[in-house]
């Protein structure tokens, strides 16, 4: 569940303290601003882990802000009042008039979550029960209720870690660990838990009330974190007037926090040498043909996108894997910039006409993503459109994946040094001068704005029916090697 969380996320009191500054004051600002035009009322919704630090994420939330116009709205098992009357009843009762900040532990995600972990309720009652939150929170933000859902990180071991010690003094002052999930226990459970937040998270994050995951490991990246979301929910309530969805803006607020990349994890030094790349070759391509002449094979289709850097190696890795296939049963779309008759449709419309028929495969040489990328780095599409465009994509390869389909994602990632080097090689021989653009120069220019905007669509569309391979691509060899093998064994499964 967004893989960038797993990286390390540090601020040192030092630069927290800087930071922490500028924020309180922009939030206070902000805020005010908020409490003047009484147009919108923001609900924080903070779940998480046990011992991923709720309850102080919350006391340094009313640090921050005016808590003349904060509540704190706590909820556990309904009361004998709240019993007899609809489960949503109590969130109604305690709705914040517009101009105030309600800060909520408990809300109603957390009941559906909790009963599909302890097997209450099964996978079809769960959508079900997630597509009713979704069309209850699309009602809400048309009211004028912004919601900020954030779900804060935290590994299982560093999780049982600080719960075991949350007697332990380490300060003169006390504070109880805020505990939602006593009844998860064993590693199944958890497990199971685990499961059930990440489809609830890629089910219920949408444009208009999308999830943020916020690693929880440091403290003082975690507030600040949830302090730079808070402060971009006001200033994105400040573009929507009442009873309007389009912003005024076209992008986001700058966050002031570093964001690791994605592909700042990868060993892009990983190579092989030619004597082991000819024969893993020839084995995973003989694989590949079989698995796809198989019986089993002809029940299912296949769809393989290829992303990633400028000059990266998508068309060599993707004829590697042309070579292994039927000629009558592949076909390779290259996407490029839609055609009036596209733009004249929805986005997703050009390549649903592009699937192939069970038993057939289709590779896309970039793709729908484009949507989430280049339209979103270059100003194509605002940010409505493009914070929405994660479940729209999501909802797609989620229905490919229930049509027996198999979707393969693949982000090729090479260094600028090793990019640089490329060009110039396009640029020196005749034959491969068609491959170099302009465009190729100006978007390295906005490298850092492409690697937020990949770590972005990685984390927000990255889950078990068709998750994402990133691929260490400076090495042409080990890369090819990298994409056969996963699609091989995705087929062999």
């Amino acid at each position: 569940m967004f893989p960038s969380s797993q990286l390390p996320h540090m601020l040192s009191k030092g630069d927290f303290d800087l930071l922490e500054t500028q924020l309180r004051e922009k939030l206070l600002d902000a805020q005010y601003d908020l409490v003047k035009e009484k147009s919108a009322a923001i609900l924080v919704l903070i779940n998480g882990s046990d011992g991923a630090g709720k309850g102080e994420v919350i006391n340094r939330l009313y640090e921050w802000l005016d808590d003349h116009f904060v509540e704190t709205l706590c909820y556990a098992e309904p009361s004998e009042e709240e019993r007899a009357r609809p489960p949503a009843w109590r969130y109604w009762r305690d709705m914040p008039a517009k101009g105030r900040i309600g800060l909520v532990l408990g809300s109603w995600h957390h009941n559906i979550l909790r009963a599909r972990a302890l097997g209450i309720l099964d996978k079809v009652s769960y959508a079900a029960a997630l597509d009713e939150i979704n069309r209850n929170e699309q009602m809400l933000r048309l009211e004028g209720v912004h919601l900020l859902k954030i779900w804060l990180a935290l590994d299982e071991d560093e999780a049982r870690r600080r719960f075991k010690n949350k007697h332990k003094v380490i300060s003169a002052l006390k504070r109880p660990l805020v505990t939602e999930w006593a009844e998860i226990k064993g590693k199944k459970a958890a497990q199971r838990l685990n499961e059930a937040a990440q489809e609830m998270i890629e089910l219920t994050s949408t444009g208009d009330a999308p999830w943020s995951v916020v690693p929880a490991k440091n403290p003082h990246y975690r507030d600040a974190a949830v302090g730079d979301l808070l402060l971009q929910t006001l200033i994105n309530t400040a573009s929507f007037p009442e009873g309007i969805r389009t912003p005024h803006v076209s992008s986001a607020p700058t966050s002031a926090l570093p964001k690791p990349s994605l592909s700042a994890r990868l060993d892009l030094t990983a190579s092989i040498n030619a004597e082991t790349y000819v024969h893993a070759l020839n084995d995973l391509q003989n694989r590949l043909n079989a698995a796809t002449k198989s019986k089993k094979f002809s029940k299912k289709g296949l769809v393989i996108l290829f992303e990633g850097n400028d000059a990266a190696g998508k068309g060599g890795a993707i004829r590697r894997v042309r070579e292994a296939l039927d000629p009558r049963r592949f076909r390779v779309i290259g996407v490029s910039a839609p055609t009036d008759e596209e733009r004249a449709r929805p986005y997703l419309w050009r390549f649903w006409r592009q699937i192939p028929r069970r038993g057939n495969v289709t590779i896309f040489d970039r793709s729908w993503y484009g949507r989430v990328l280049v339209e979103r780095v270059e100003g194509f599409a605002v940010r409505d459109q493009w914070m929405r465009a994660y479940q729209e994509i999501n909802d797609f390869e989620r229905q490919l994946n229930e049509a027996n389909y198999c979707v393969i994602k693949f982000w090729l990632a090479i260094s600028p040094d090793e990019q640089l080097n490329r060009f110039r090689s396009r640029e020196a021989e005749a034959y491969k001068r068609h491959k170099l653009t302009p465009e190729d120069w100006r978007n390295r220019e906005k490298w850092p704005s492409y690697e937020e905007a990949m770590t972005d669509m990685i984390d927000r569309t990255s889950f078990n029916h068709a998750p994402w391979t990133l691929v260490e691509a400076n090495d042409k060899k080990y890369a090819r090697i990298k994409v056969l093998k996963t699609i091989v064994e995705r087929l062999e499964v």
